[in-house]
């Protein structure tokens, strides 16, 4: 029998944004329709937000969390983050129910049968939300990588349903009249990319700085990408012109080499990443080879033409992406629209609009469950934790 709770990403396309969130419905879309096309796609299964509206139901939860959350004064955050964390606490105080985690492991041991290994796993929180600015603060919830195993799974499947209520987000919603159970949530299971042995990055389809259409600009570090996301290293960089790409002559048009000054690497021992000095040798060559640049260039542009098919229009995409260090492999992780370009219009695809692209407004890196944000935009340092079982996984990204 088809399962209500969990959508493997073969059975998922973008008309799917208000059951599996802006991230699993793009990562979906581009398994489907993509991957056949040689682009680099995980393969993975998303747990849809029925999943977890039945959550709510358990033990009168929904009630417990209207009574914590109502009421709010937006200027007091005393009482913001003491609800925040009475949310947080009411949801990991009740179990998952049981027919909802057979479902997730049922889908978990298709995924291993399909890869033929027990992976470690990213499980990635994906927001579904009516209005676009509240989706865009809805992917400050959390993601766990390195999470091994069926408890593992489920504990962190549990932690980011929690996360919809981190004290910044209760904030947010207060301040802007948001209903705070508006929102809901879905979770991406897949498997985990070495990009700690290796480097990731993003792409960018155009140039922002010149407006120029026929670029697509790469940028990459070394290690793991919270650190080039949130601006902290200088990374290396090319642009590739869209004209001359695959067609034998020469498409970069311009390549800078970054300091790359500090990496983000993960300590199998201790099951933790840390940030570490790039030794002088790495930070005096480029991390990627131009083979791979042209690589990356080229799916961007396949992908840019798809969703720009879907939307009728020219689409400008921005994609997070990772180098396997172990397998040597390139995968594309996330895909969404470009910022610069998301604040407008709805575009309707398929009953879903692409305003609900994911929209990351920040990421979390730390152990347990007090978290260094990288980002303080909407992220609140060294926030308060809440009662779980011991956390085996770290909030990051790939």
């Amino acid at each position: 029998m088809k399962s209500a709770y969990t959508l493997h990403f073969s059975e998922i396309g973008m008309s799917d944004v208000t059951r599996v969130g802006g991230k699993n419905a793009s990562l979906g879309e581009l398994f489907v329709t993509l991957k056949p096309e040689g682009v680099g796609v995980l393969d993975g299964f998303a747990i849809t937000t029925e999943a977890y509206w039945r959550h709510l139901e358990e033990q009168n939860l929904r009630g417990k969390l209207e009574d914590v959350l109502s009421n709010l004064d937006p200027d007091n955050l005393a009482q913001l983050a003491e609800a925040g964390y009475a949310a947080r606490t009411h949801i990991l105080q009740t179990q998952l129910p049981d027919d909802m985690c057979e479902d997730i492991l049922d889908a978990y041991h298709e995924l291993v049968t399909r890869l033929k290994h027990e992976p470690e796993m990213a499980v990635r929180s994906s927001a579904s939300a009516e209005d676009p600015m509240e989706a865009s603060l809805a992917g400050a919830a959390e993601t766990f990588l390195n999470v091994r195993g069926e408890d593992g799974l489920l504990r962190a499947v549990h932690q980011c349903f929690a996360s919809l209520f981190t004290d910044s987000a209760v904030s947010y919603r207060a301040l802007h009249g948001y209903p705070q159970l508006k929102v809901a949530l879905s979770v991406g299971v897949m498997p985990m990319v070495s990009s700690d042995l290796a480097c990731s990055g993003i792409i960018v389809t155009g140039d922002i700085e010149s407006g120029s259409r026929d670029v697509v600009k790469v940028s990459a570090s070394y290690g793991r990408g919270e650190f080039l996301a949130q601006g902290a290293v200088v990374p290396d960089e090319w642009r590739v012109s869209k004209r001359m790409l695959g067609k034998g002559i020469e498409s970069i048009v311009g390549r800078r080499l970054g300091s790359k000054e500090v990496r983000l690497a993960y300590d199998a021992d201790t099951r933790s990443i840390r940030s570490e000095a790039t030794p002088p040798g790495d930070r005096a060559r480029f991390c990627l080879g131009e083979s791979d640049v042209h690589q990356l260039a080229t799916w961007a542009c396949k992908i840019e033409e798809h969703f720009s098919a879907l939307a009728q229009h020219d689409q400008p995409m921005e994609m997070e992406w990772a180098k396997d260090g172990i397998t040597g492999g390139l995968f594309i992780l996330q895909a969404r629209i470009r910022a610069a370009h998301a604040a407008g219009e709805a575009i309707g695809i398929g009953g879903a609009s692409l305003s609900n692209f994911p929209q990351v407004a920040g990421r979390k890196v730390g152990r347990g469950t007090d978290s260094i944000s990288l980002n303080s935009d909407v992220a609140i340092k060294n926030e308060r934790g809440v009662p779980s079982a011991d956390r085996h996984s770290v909030a990051a990204t790939h």
